[in-house]
């Protein structure tokens, strides 16, 4: 795991790395899930196979009581044997070259925070939500993902410790880095 950027944002450390989203200590780890939460792809693959099928196991009840999860909105399950103790599920935008899909990766992004905060959970990692089978790319994704923390953090003061950025790859985890820089002058 190499660190890349580290800054502030209301009262919160912003840090983007890179490394294995699953792996990270913090209380919550963001899943960029489909909307029935079947985790069968990229990181959500990931998150089940080292927290256990627990997650999946809830996160199928989620669905049976809630319906499908939409982007915009956020679905909490246990974190099973992962560090963190509970996963955030999102749905990030599937990628449209012909359509902005910004306002949606931004509400997504923003949704997991909020979710994390409401379940009294302070430190967070965040993959690239929607670069892996959505196919955002991350040039485009990790501005929009960033500045949507920036905000969120910056109208909810002092309400998360620590917000991880995580890149799977040094790629992912530059861009993530130089959107931070951007936005918080680091």
């Amino acid at each position: 795991m190499q660190t890349f950027a580290i800054g502030r944002a209301g009262g919160t450390t912003v840090i983007a790395i890179e490394g294995d989203v699953t792996r990270q200590p913090v209380e919550a780890v963001v899943n960029s899930a489909n909307e029935i939460l079947q985790h069968n792809e990229s990181v959500a693959t990931a998150i089940v196979r080292t927290g256990g099928r627990v997650i999946q196991e809830e996160s199928d009840t989620w669905v049976l009581d809630n319906g499908p999860l939409q982007p915009g909105v956020a679905a909490v399950t246990t974190g099973g044997m992962l560090q963190a103790s509970h996963v955030v599920h999102v749905v990030g935008p599937h990628y449209r070259k012909d359509e902005d899909q910004s306002d949606l990766l931004a509400s997504s992004t923003q949704a997991a925070l909020a979710a994390a905060a409401e379940h009294g959970l302070k430190s967070v990692a965040l993959p690239a939500i929607a670069t892996g089978q959505k196919k955002y790319p991350i040039a485009e994704a990790a501005p929009v993902i960033v500045g949507a923390v920036v905000d969120w953090l910056r109208e909810n003061p002092d309400t998360l410790t620590e917000v991880r950025l995580v890149g799977f790859s040094r790629q992912h985890a530059h861009l993530l880095a130089s959107a931070v820089s951007d936005q918080l002058g680091t």
